[in-house]
């Protein structure tokens, strides 16, 4: 598990932004494509302005979402359009190949479960089964949290689909599943700011409760990055 602590923010967003664009080569190498899901939040914002800025064949990726809040997509908490504007809109990615969450109805769970078949059709894969997705960006929340898979809630507990119903509060969201999640090729955790610090302690801890603190559910069967900033690795040796 490479964990990495960068000087900085910025140190952090340009490793990062290494790190996924030799992923997306690689996979484009080996499968002639790359399919990869984005993570919203502050953090990997400037990692999508840079990615814009990138040469890539931007016609082989396949743009995917871990978790969205249950919002329109043109609303300012969108995950998707924060990616959209920071990235996707800037370069000539096609539209068919950019699949992300449905959240314009009146019912999270109907979502959820047209996402589910979205995916399995995109993958080919039949109930039961987990796709894995080459590269999976995550955020941690200073709860401890992941794409919307939040302390002591029900979708911590979801082993049998790919996508689930994540609650903060009165707040719904859709959110992969642990298991799903855990099917990454390459997962990469972005973590920057101090207050991170107390839950990155009780994730890294040898021992510890994943139902309190969900990022201890990751653990993939490919590669598990976790990139930090100085102030949030400030008490973790590499």
């Amino acid at each position: 598990m490479p964990t990495e602590i960068l000087p900085d923010q910025g140190s952090l967003v340009d490793r990062a932004v290494q790190i996924i664009v030799e992923k997306i080569e690689s996979a484009i190498a080996q499968r002639g494509y790359c399919t990869l899901a984005l993570a919203g939040g502050s953090t990997p914002k400037p990692v999508y302005e840079k990615l814009s800025q990138q040469n890539l064949p931007w016609e082989k990726l396949h743009i995917f979402w871990g978790d969205e809040r249950y919002v329109p997509a043109d609303h300012p908490d969108s995950n998707e359009k924060m990616a959209r504007e920071a990235w996707l809109d800037q370069v000539a990615i096609p539209a068919e190949n950019i699949h992300p969450m449905p959240t314009t109805g009146e019912n999270p769970e109907a979502d959820a479960e047209k996402h589910e078949q979205q995916l399995r059709s995109f993958f080919q894969c039949q109930a039961g089964e987990f796709p894995s997705l080459d590269i999976i960006l995550l955020g941690m929340g200073d709860d401890g949290h992941t794409a919307s898979l939040f302390p002591h809630t029900e979708a911590l507990s979801v082993r049998d689909r790919l996508i689930t119903i994540g609650n903060k509060g009165d707040s719904k969201r859709l959110s992969f599943t642990a298991p799903f999640l855990n099917q990454g090729r390459a997962v990469i955790f972005l973590v920057a700011g101090a207050n991170k610090r107390p839950a990155l302690k009780e994730i890294f801890s040898p021992q510890g409760d994943a139902m309190a603190y969900p990022a201890r559910l990751i653990q993939p069967q490919g590669e598990l990055w976790w990139l930090l900033d100085q102030e949030a690795g400030a008490e973790f040796s590499t």
